[in-house]
């Protein structure tokens, strides 16, 4: 039986050790989602938390900025809990980042819900952002 993968704080990481397919998720996810976390990290060279309830999501986009200024990363995976206001901020920020770098790697979005996997669009993040037209799409 192979050991659970556990992720390192991204915030305590150099950013020239991040290389590879690279999953940072919301530091609960392996403690609420252990089984959705598993199959995700399987997917992953490297494993990173971060919880943005302690960091502020503005140090972890320079951090992600920094790290895909390496280019040694190939793929990002952001992985939440499901209805964490904390957590929702780590899917917005790939478009920040976008917005920044004119180069960037494939970046993917998941949220976890009752232990279900679930991709999350880049129009259901930009929605989540605009309560106004979140409301007049209800």
């Amino acid at each position: 039986m192979n050991r659970p993968v556990e992720p390192h704080p991204l915030m305590e990481t150099n950013v020239y050790s991040v290389r590879g397919r690279v999953l940072v998720v919301g530091s609960c996810l392996p403690e609420v989602a252990p089984e959705a976390f598993g199959e995700l990290a399987l997917q992953a060279d490297q494993v990173y938390s971060l919880c943005l309830e302690n960091t502020h999501i503005n140090m972890a986009m320079t951090k992600l900025s920094a790290i895909f200024g390496t280019g040694q990363m190939t793929k990002l995976v952001l992985a939440s809990v499901d209805r964490s206001p904390h957590c929702t901020q780590l899917h917005y920020i790939k478009h920040e980042i976008e917005r920044i770098l004119p180069k960037h790697v494939p970046v993917e979005d998941y949220v976890v819900n009752e232990g279900r996997i679930v991709s999350v669009p880049d129009a259901a993040i930009e929605l989540s952002k605009s309560l106004a037209k979140l409301v007049e799409s209800i």
